[in-house]
């Protein structure tokens, strides 16, 4: 029989994987054909054909930005860098939402953090993860997608 922390603790990873798979995934093109603002044959909007501009109560908000794939990867890896130095994590990557090329930066990460806590303090430990998690992705995103290709 699991605790319920345990099982609560599982819940959790899942919840973050699931969200993390869905940030990954992103939303589309917004505009692109079949978009729900397409709502002629030629992706032309009812408003683009009227002679008169749009009032301003008709202009388009500008969306938020994305998160680049880059950041994503260094606010995952900080995460659960984070995690499991303070072992509130059971180290599997797949639950984690991680390719095995960002498990790899993750225990590098942890590796040097634990050398850091023990060399100094957890504060010290932290800063480290951040700083590691973002050096390791930008080596690993320098071209703009991962140098091990997608899944590595």
């Amino acid at each position: 029989m699991t605790s319920g922390g345990a099982a609560l603790r599982r819940g959790a990873a899942l919840g973050l994987a699931l969200l993390a798979a869905g940030l990954a995934a992103g939303c589309g093109d917004p505009g692109a054909p079949g978009d729900a603002t397409d709502t002629r044959a030629g992706g032309e909007s009812p408003s683009s054909s009227l002679s008169s501009p749009p009032s301003p109560s008709h202009s388009p908000s500008p969306s938020p930005s994305a998160t680049s794939p880059a950041q994503l990867c260094t606010r995952i890896i900080g995460y659960w860098s984070h995690r499991t130095l303070t072992e509130d994590t059971y180290g599997d990557y797949q639950s984690m939402g991680l390719s095995d090329g960002q498990y790899e930066i993750l225990r590098k990460v942890v590796d040097a953090a634990r050398a850091e806590r023990e060399r100094a303090d957890a504060r010290a430990a932290d800063l480290l993860i951040d700083r590691r998690a973002r050096e390791l992705r930008e080596e690993r995103y320098r071209n703009g997608e991962p140098t091990g290709g997608p899944w590595g």
